[in-house]
């Protein structure tokens, strides 16, 4: 399939955005030597190729017009293939955005999404989820007020969206095991029963279970193996995740119960080096992830799933802000719980084998502190 030649766009925001009768495209990868956009259909099927603009402080850019919400994508990204610099780019390898709001498809196991020799030139398409443009999403806040209850005064329940109101015998047969359930009369109830001034939401991004797990006939039901950090995970929606998600916030609220989310940015799916290339890994895996001193083929594996988010890395920490400031200000979340928090404060030490010691003063912990925007917002480690 040929390349056609994107016009040029912008280089911010990050991610997908609707304007001017169009879509913005801008991603991050600062050793691509060329970066593909892929259009799909619904049913999967890629139909077309664009040729990115770039790279602009190490940005892609382009705008493809008569485009909008609904649009189906995802990259191809070619450049050096050297794994002992820890360099990792394979054209062959279609990568999820990381600024996914939505998703459309399955992710399914399949060995050509990892990277060894007798599987490095096979396509992996047909097997991964791929990214969805959503635009401005509008939703009916109706006065939305957070409850700021302080903390000394917080009573916080910690749940599953799916095992609460599935087991739940008064939620409506239709809703449990949904956000919708969560936010149905008789949850609610039940939390102000209790006393719940909070409810601390198991992840509820966007997951997909280990290959070990898939090889067992098991799943990854508690979802801390995130795969997009922007979007509301599928499993817990009848129809819309966004709204139905927003609809959730908004009851709890309304009925004075605040909405923690359970959040796992320590690490990705994409595993230790023999694990699948899905999005980071390809895109860019010096910047996100911490290489091993010693070899960088190998991860620095802090978290006992194979790599460690690289979070004092400038892009990484970008993704992470962005992605706090996303569920805030869009979502109306009134706190966050941090899986593993003192990964996201490791640094690398200058002269130092080890690839990132803990620092209190570290970027994330810093980022953090100064946003306006996480202003008042309950944050827990």
């Amino acid at each position: 399939m040929k390349d056609e030649k994107l016009p040029k766009g912008r280089v911010w925001p990050l991610g997908a955005s609707c304007h001017d009768g169009g879509v913005n495209f801008a991603l991050f990868s600062s050793g691509a030597r060329s970066v593909t956009l892929c259009v799909f259909d619904t049913d999967g099927r890629e139909t077309h190729r664009y040729a990115m603009n770039g790279p602009v402080n190490n940005v892609w850019h382009g705008f493809l017009p008569d485009a909008g919400t609904g649009l189906i994508y995802g990259y191809r990204v070619d450049g050096p293939y050297d794994p002992s610099r820890g360099l990792r780019y394979n054209p062959a390898r279609l990568l999820l955005d990381p600024y996914a709001r939505r998703l459309h498809g399955q992710f399914q196991w399949h060995e050509s999404h990892l990277d060894r020799p007798d599987t490095q030139m096979d396509d992996n398409a047909a097997y991964m989820p791929k990214a969805v443009v959503t635009g401005v999403h509008e939703f009916d806040w109706e006065g939305d007020r957070r409850p700021n209850i302080p903390m000394c005064e917080s009573v916080i329940y910690e749940v599953h969206v799916k095992g609460f109101t599935q087991s739940h015998p008064d939620v409506p047969a239709e809703l449990r095991g949904t956000y919708e359930g969560m936010a149905s009369p008789a949850a609610i109830a039940h939390l102000k029963r209790l006393g719940v001034t909070a409810v601390e939401l198991l992840p509820v991004q966007e997951s997909i279970s280990e290959g070990t797990l898939i090889e067992m006939g098991l799943c990854n039901y508690w979802g801390y193996n995130t795969l997009a950090f922007f979007a509301p995970d599928r499993r817990f929606a009848r129809q819309d995740p966004v709204n139905e998600f927003r609809h959730m916030v908004k009851e709890l609220h309304r009925h004075g119960i605040e909405v923690i989310l359970d959040v796992v940015y320590n690490h990705t799916p994409e595993g230790d080096q023999r694990g699948p290339t899905l999005s980071w890994r390809g895109l860019d895996n010096q910047a996100y992830y911490h290489l091993s001193r010693q070899d960088p083929a190998y991860y620095a594996n802090y978290t006992g799933t194979g790599n460690s988010v690289n979070a004092s890395n400038y892009v990484a920490l970008q993704m992470i802000m962005d992605s706090l400031r996303y569920w805030v200000q869009e979502m109306h979340v009134d706190g966050f719980r941090f899986d593993l928090a003192s990964v996201l404060g490791r640094v690398a030490l200058p002269n130092s084998n080890d690839p990132g010691r803990f620092d209190r003063y570290a970027p994330f912990f810093q980022a953090v502190r100064q946003d306006p925007a996480l202003a008042g917002i309950k944050l827990i480690a």
